[in-house]
């Protein structure tokens, strides 16, 4: 069940084409301290303040879609352009380079840029779901412990195929992982290059068009995921106010997403070329709402700070505490008061 919380011509947010930018990390302080040449986006933080956000290309990053169509970026006075990137981390990679202020992205994929990332902060949660991400088998696959290769996308991707993996009594090290691009797996699946995959909506669905069957939702064992809002310390220093706008913005758009699926699903197909069925359904599996972070939210990205130490893929555990705003929202708008 879905949490309570959770003319003809409309404005809309400007919408930059699909980008691959390569990062140019910096070295900073942790969140909440440093500053530096804010870049795009610099400024007063009045009305009209211009910056950039980095977001995904699927139905989980709607409510930004709905924050241009329905005027809400210009009714809480900034003036945004929305950069499409074909997968969240390449977002960030553009965030820590200067190239956006803003991003949305999961919370298992950032956790484990962190260690790379030092000036990231996580200001807010703006959707939860245990139902968006689904394991997908091939046919020929008839339980999993036929499971020989899984085809994966680092970060959140190759968590749930670990928590899946391990929810089946199977040590993910007898199943070789394959990295591949998201629109790749399924066509990989179908050929039998790989056998299974865990993915974010549209994939599983595409697969389940090539005649691959869906297995399970991540949170049939157990797991469930998180998009955050992410900046930076050295732009968030001299700009709290630009970021609590765009908090609002995205709060108000949240609360529209869950109220009107429609309308969202029309927002998303115009600037993201999403069928809009794939949106009213993105809705029934995500709760969308902006708040802040909770003491259980915590001990889940601790989890997910482990998975990626004990596991060797970082040779040390992320400071989730670092990077995350406890309170932010609260403090800085009046979203949740």
């Amino acid at each position: 069940m879905k949490t309570a919380s959770h003319p003809n011509t409309r404005p809309t947010g400007r919408i930059t084409g699909s980008a691959l930018l390569t990062a140019a990390l910096f070295a900073a302080t942790a969140c909440g301290a440093g500053t530096t040449d804010a870049g795009a986006g610099s400024g007063s933080g009045g009305a009209g303040e211009h910056l950039r956000i980095a977001v995904g290309v699927d139905a989980s990053y709607a409510p930004f879609f709905v924050a241009g169509a329905e005027g809400l970026w210009a009714k809480h006075g900034v003036d945004v352009d929305l950069v499409h990137f074909a997968k969240g981390g390449e977002g960030v990679d553009a965030l820590n380079a200067g190239q956006v202020q803003m991003a949305g992205n999961s919370d298992a994929t950032t956790i484990g840029l962190l260690g790379q990332s030092p000036d990231l902060c996580s200001l807010l949660v703006y959707e939860d779901s245990g139902r968006y991400l689904k394991v997908v088998l091939a046919p020929e696959v008839k339980s999993p412990s036929e499971i020989r290769k899984m085809a994966v996308v680092p970060g959140l991707s190759e968590l749930a195929a670990t928590r899946f993996l391990e929810s089946k009594g199977i040590k993910p090290g007898s199943v070789e992982f394959v990295t591949a691009d998201p629109a790749e797996i399924p066509a990989l699946t179908k050929k039998g290059d790989v056998d299974a995959y865990v993915l974010w909506e549209p994939w599983p669905a595409k697969g389940a068009e090539l005649g691959l069957r869906i297995q399970e939702t991540t949170g049939d064992y157990g797991l469930s995921y998180q998009h955050w809002l992410l900046s930076t310390s050295s732009w968030l220093e001299d700009h709290k106010d630009v970021a609590a706008k765009v908090a609002a913005a995205l709060a108000e758009a949240a609360r529209k997403t869950e109220s009107d699926p429609q309308a969202a699903a029309q927002a998303t197909q115009d600037a993201a070329k999403i069928p809009t069925a794939q949106t009213v359904n993105a809705v029934k599996e995500i709760d969308f709402a902006v708040r802040d972070f909770t003491a259980e939210d915590l001990k889940g990205y601790e989890d997910t700070a482990r998975f990626y130490s004990d596991t060797g893929k970082l040779k040390a555990r992320p400071d989730v505490t670092r990077a995350i705003q406890r309170g932010w929202l609260s403090d800085n708008t009046e979203v949740s008061r």
